[in-house]
């Protein structure tokens, strides 16, 4: 669990006008008031430097992640105007997931992230890290300056978590119990340490390390729901699962949907906005067909994120 160094907003956030039409934020909002939430909150959004935003989408763009497939993004708009959709939608909390790709670029982002949360109050202050010397040292520096999630990408980084230079890292991160929010499954496209054995194995040797399972470990689903039953600190998030891009080709198996109803407590909404290849409400109502009540909804929707990192009821 973190703390709440990081400010929260003394009083609403502002809204104005939905920049991606007011039609889709009254209903995005509308589930939550269904629901009786005073709003949502996602676990996996991006905000980064622009340049490195211009380059993840150029990949996007290429169909890097699923070659001969194409993969638009939705909210490709401006910094202000992506914060101001996700405010209009009812989004209370939410996070700016961003990774390095080499040696001698996660203290940078570090430094573009605090300043981020900084002048973002409704933005969880978010860091990441990298296998290189000094890793440790700069994650202590950060949750010190209030991070309070952390982002992983091992696909991306094309690193492994069991790499020697990480073994400060996740020691400071087990200590803190800072979450991290970490793609390891092998979708959409499996990478050289992808995949569910790397994480067995870590949390072998840190077992009260506070894991997010993002896109629900896609698509090893089973094995990660293994790790997330047997492992007190271990969450799932639901980035892009159970929608029909996700269905097409990485369907979620129907007859683990009781074991995940049963982790009802350890399963946090996250869309990957704004790239994602169709709109906030399907993510939604993906989660909602499939059939757990509305008290699973509730609690994935807000009420697990609300507790895991202490967002204090809206005022």
């Amino acid at each position: 669990m973190c703390d709440d160094r990081s400010p929260d907003p003394a009083g609403p956030l502002p809204t104005g006008p939905a920049p991606f039409g007011d039609d889709e934020a009254a209903a995005v909002r509308a589930v939550a008031a269904r629901l009786g939430l005073d709003g949502l909150i996602d676990v996996h959004t991006h905000f980064m430097p622009e340049r490195v935003l211009d380059k993840v989408w150029a990949y996007f763009d290429s169909a890097g992640p699923m070659i001969g497939r194409e993969w638009p993004i939705t909210y490709r708009a401006d910094e202000d105007a992506r914060v101001a959709t996700l405010r209009a939608f009812g989004v209370r909390t939410f996070t700016a997931m961003l990774y390095p790709h080499r040696p001698d670029m996660a203290a940078w982002l570090n430094a573009w992230a605090a300043e981020f949360a900084a002048r973002t109050p409704d933005c969880l202050h978010t860091a990441t890290f990298y296998p290189e010397p000094g890793a440790a040292e700069y994650v202590a520096s950060a949750i010190d300056s209030g991070a309070r999630v952390f982002k992983s990408h091992i696909q991306v980084g094309d690193y492994s978590p069991l790499d020697p230079l990480l073994d400060g890292v996740w020691g400071v991160l087990a200590e803190a119990r800072v979450p991290i929010v970490i793609h390891c499954g092998s979708g959409p496209a499996p990478g050289r340490f992808t995949g569910p054995e790397p994480i067995r194995a870590l949390l072998h040797r840190f077992p009260s390390l506070p894991l997010i399972i993002a896109h629900m470990g896609t698509p090893e689903y089973a094995d990660f729901v293994d790790l997330a039953e047997r492992h007190d600190a271990v969450h799932l998030d639901t980035t892009m699962s159970f929608t029909d891009f996700s269905e097409r080709d990485a369907p979620y198996p129907t007859e683990l949907l009781p074991r995940l109803a049963d982790l009802r407590a350890k399963t946090l909404f996250g869309s990957d906005f704004p790239n994602i290849p169709y709109g906030y409400l399907h993510a939604l109502q993906a989660c909602e067909r499939l059939g757990l009540g509305d008290d699973w909804l509730r609690a994935v929707l807000h009420d697990n994120a609300a507790r895991l990192f202490g967002v204090p009821a809206a005022p």
